[in-house]
């Protein structure tokens, strides 16, 4: 299924009544071109009704960007801009708004073309505060053509994931298991966010599950599993169970997404989901995220919230990790030390069941979750996907919120080192510059549970703007501090 959003950004150029006219329409023709030159052009619509001056001229272009398909906004300042009309465009838009400015030209044009819009912006931005309009401005939001052009694209993964949450269902399955107080949080602040979502027994999905015994679709399924697998299918036993579990799944997405688009998961997987089932779910959730309809473990609600932002973000898989252990302090000197420049304390090992897609592992095989396998016969605990994860830059985050509704959020960027796990699940070594301090000072400090989302590539900008316009406080969005800025709670002594 299409589970992300598609952006088109409406361009609305405005202007004040006493600058020249011809400045705001010129600049959008011009910052149109950039855009058009440099990236899809189909991302974008330039509205050419006319330009805002007015509060009448404000709906015009309003009832213009809707017709067009738009959904989300880019209010363009091509001069000093009226500072009503303008911020009422965002207030009235029913999406995600983004505001720049032209830059002035030319030193030999500074009489009848100037616009004035570096000073017309610090007046958009008074009047959206007092009207209390969101808004994203971006860091430095004046610029030439070209320039404007690339803060529009840059806002593209912003509005994704902001249009994505206001049209998400979350799909849960069961309470929390046993001991797993940490996946547990009030779920107001989605609906806050503009996120539903509805809440399943594991007696739903086990009826559901057994209705679909015999389906005629399962063969196709696990056709497409083997191809998938490879030489690591070494449990195809298990698969025609599996397949019948991601027939479930899928459908009871399309039956119960309701009015909404997008859908991501949190599901259940034990303690009675293998002796009752017959398998664990871990390689039909990794299939699942791989299809884009993120699926978190543990009835983890936030860790699958997180995912979908990433998704929304990266375009990309995403996965939900434990930041699970430590690195031994051999596999450290002997593979790390000297190689890559991370003190050991820099260093962890990211990891789960086997929920992690294939296409983001080095190498992947069917499995028995070992864990489990402690306690429990070794057959019902088939169906995880084992494997290291695949090397390469990444973004570790959450958004998550506290016992008392309030929005926290981290993110730090890094990496995963081709360094062998020489473990179970699937794993990964990785390294975040200053991981140690950010453990103890903000995952420990500011009670964040153990389960992180990774996006695949660094989007901490992207993150960053967007957990920001959500409404998380710039004091509970943090990062990993650099070497020698001290978080607050950190011995300036030590």
């Amino acid at each position: 299924m299409n589970n992300l959003p598609k952006v088109k950004l409406g361009i609305v150029a405005v202007s004040r009544d006493c600058f020249p006219e011809s400045l705001s329409v010129n600049r959008r023709k011009a910052l149109v071109k950039a855009y058009s030159d440099k990236y899809d052009p189909a991302d974008i619509y330039e509205c050419p009704v006319c330009i805002v001056e007015s509060e009448i001229h404000m709906m015009q272009a309003l009832e213009d960007i809707r017709r067009a398909g738009c959904n989300a906004l880019c209010v363009y300042l091509g001069n000093f801009g009226p500072e009503i009309s303008e911020t009422l465009l965002a207030k009235y838009f029913d999406g995600p708004a983004m505001f720049v400015a032209a830059a002035e030209e030319s030193q030999s044009d500074l009489m009848d073309g100037r616009g004035d819009a570096y000073c017309g912006m610090l007046n958009a931005s008074y009047n959206l505060k007092l009207r209390g309009v969101k808004a994203y401005i971006p860091e430095y939001p004046v610029g030439t053509a070209g320039e404007c052009a690339d803060m529009l694209h840059e806002f593209l993964p912003i509005a994704r994931a902001v249009i994505g949450l206001r049209d998400l269902k979350i799909i849960s399955f069961g309470p929390r298991p046993l001991n797993f107080l940490a996946c547990n949080a009030p779920i107001q602040q989605l609906y806050n966010l503009g996120v539903e979502i509805e809440e399943n027994s594991e007696l739903d999905l086990f009826e559901a599950f057994n209705r679909h015994a015999g389906d005629e679709r399962i063969p196709a399924k696990v056709k497409e599993m083997e191809e998938e697998l490879g030489a690591g299918n070494q449990k195809p036993e298990v698969l025609p169970k599996l397949a019948q579990y991601e027939l479930t799944l899928l459908d009871w997405v399309e039956e119960h997404k309701g009015c909404r688009s997008y859908v991501a998961i949190a599901g259940k997987c034990w303690p009675a989901f293998q002796t009752q089932f017959g398998f664990v779910p871990c390689y039909v959730n990794s299939r699942l995220t791989g299809m884009g309809i993120p699926v978190s473990c543990e009835v983890d609600i936030y860790g699958c919230l997180s995912e979908f932002i990433g998704a929304c973000v990266s375009e990309d898989v995403v996965t939900l990790l434990d930041i699970n252990n430590s690195v031994p302090d051999d596999m450290y000197e002997e593979a790390i030390r000297g190689k890559y420049d991370y003190t050991h304390r820099d260093t962890f090992m990211g990891f789960h069941c086997g929920n992690t897609c294939s296409k983001k592992l080095s190498f992947c095989s069917m499995k028995y979750q070992k864990i489990m396998a402690r306690s429990l016969p070794v057959e019902v605990t088939n169906g995880t996907l084992e494997g290291d994860i695949a090397p390469g830059d990444i973004t570790f985050y959450r958004l998550q919120s506290t016992a008392d509704c309030k929005l926290r959020a981290y993110i730090a960027q890094g990496e995963v080192l081709p360094v062998a796990s020489r473990s179970f699940g699937a794993i990964g070594v990785f390294a975040i510059p200053e991981m140690g301090r950010f453990y103890r000072h903000v995952l420990i400090e500011k009670n964040f549970p153990h389960h992180g989302a990774v996006a695949f590539g660094h989007f901490g900008k992207e993150l960053f703007e967007v957990f920001r316009y959500v409404g998380v406080p710039v004091e509970d969005l943090n990062y990993n501090q650099p070497k020698g800025v001290l978080y607050p709670t950190e011995n300036p002594f030590v």
